[in-house]
């Protein structure tokens, strides 16, 4: 599985694409190209056949889960002799900066409101509970944003806490990816879905070894079901590169964003500058905080150079 290829494989059932693709059965497609357009992040290869070879099978054992989640909630409830709030279910998704858990987040996303007993599917990124720029750098950790301490990991914990309990509101901050910072008084409200989609970086990380606290809950704590979207490193860093260089003629080019100063950089230098971001902040992000989570999830999506997922790897029950 991606980088090193080894890892605790043991634990995992593996399918190839072809293999994965045979579960799929009669799970009906309900998804037009304008739709799958418009949720794909930048140089992902998504395609209606990879919906149907990977996305489809995948929605049908989420469904499967769901399901029993929500039949052991009504169960509970009957041996209690008395209803409590309905307690989403919680899908976490994790990997690195540029390989496509943000497009994998938002097909999932569409997929799983098609099913009838679970309608409402909201999705929460962790970016909105990243710290303010402005914290961030009074604790002189600007250029660590991702990094596990950029995160205000209170509020996010206690924004789990909350939707497990079931609360009718809660508000979840909004972070602006032009503005590159939390947006001052604007929030995303989260009213008791039926399935919460939390998709991050470090979502799957578990408890910090050098802390003093003997009893860590972790965000992963959380989650009823998690998914790491992998790819080979050299392949990542490559994808962010291109959305480094196309993003000089939109999103930079935009006097707004925090990343205007690139918008005039030749491709030479938005490569060079790209690289250098790489070296320095998202790849060691990935091999010192992301990468190490991946065995901590449930099912493992592997991309190949072309973007495309080439194998599955579920974890045995």
């Amino acid at each position: 599985m991606g980088k090193s290829g080894s890892g605790r494989l043991d634990r995992y059932r593996h399918f190839t694409r072809a293999d994965w693709a045979d579960l799929r059965r009669v799970t009906p497609l309900q998804l037009e190209e304008e739709q799958l357009e418009s949720i794909i992040s930048f140089n992902d290869a998504l395609t209606l056949p990879e919906v149907n070879d990977v996305y489809l099978p995948l929605t049908r054992l989420l469904n499967l889960h769901v399901s029993s989640h929500q039949d052991l909630h009504r169960s509970t409830d009957d041996f209690l002799g008395k209803p409590t709030r309905k307690s989403p279910f919680v899908i976490g998704i994790a990997g690195s900066v540029a390989v496509g858990k943000s497009t994998t987040a938002r097909l999932l996303q569409l997929l799983l409101a098609r099913w009838a007993h679970h309608p409402r599917v909201d999705l929460v990124t962790t970016d909105g509970f990243l710290y303010p720029s402005a914290e961030l750098k009074a604790r002189n950790i600007m250029g660590r944003k991702g990094f596990p301490e950029s995160y205000d990991r209170r509020r996010l914990l206690s924004f789990l806490v909350d939707v497990k309990a079931g609360c009718p509101v809660i508000k979840v901050p909004v972070y602006s990816h032009l503005a590159y910072d939390i947006v001052p008084n604007e929030f995303q409200i989260v009213a008791q879905p039926d399935v919460l989609i939390v998709e991050g970086l470090n979502v799957l990380q578990g408890p910090d070894e050098r802390s003093l606290e003997l009893h860590q809950t972790v965000v992963s704590d959380f989650f009823d079901f998690s998914i790491y979207v992998d790819a080979n490193e050299d392949d990542i860093e490559e994808w962010y590169i291109e959305r480094f260089v196309s993003f000089r003629k939109t999103v930079f080019a935009d006097k707004r964003s925090y990343f205007h100063r690139y918008a005039d950089l030749t491709t030479d230098e938005a490569t060079a500058t790209a690289h250098g971001i790489w070296a320095t902040i998202n790849g060691p992000n990935l091999e010192e905080n992301i990468l190490p989570t991946r065995e901590r999830a449930h099912l493992v999506m592997q991309k190949g150079r072309s973007h495309l997922i080439e194998a599955i790897h579920l974890r045995k029950l």
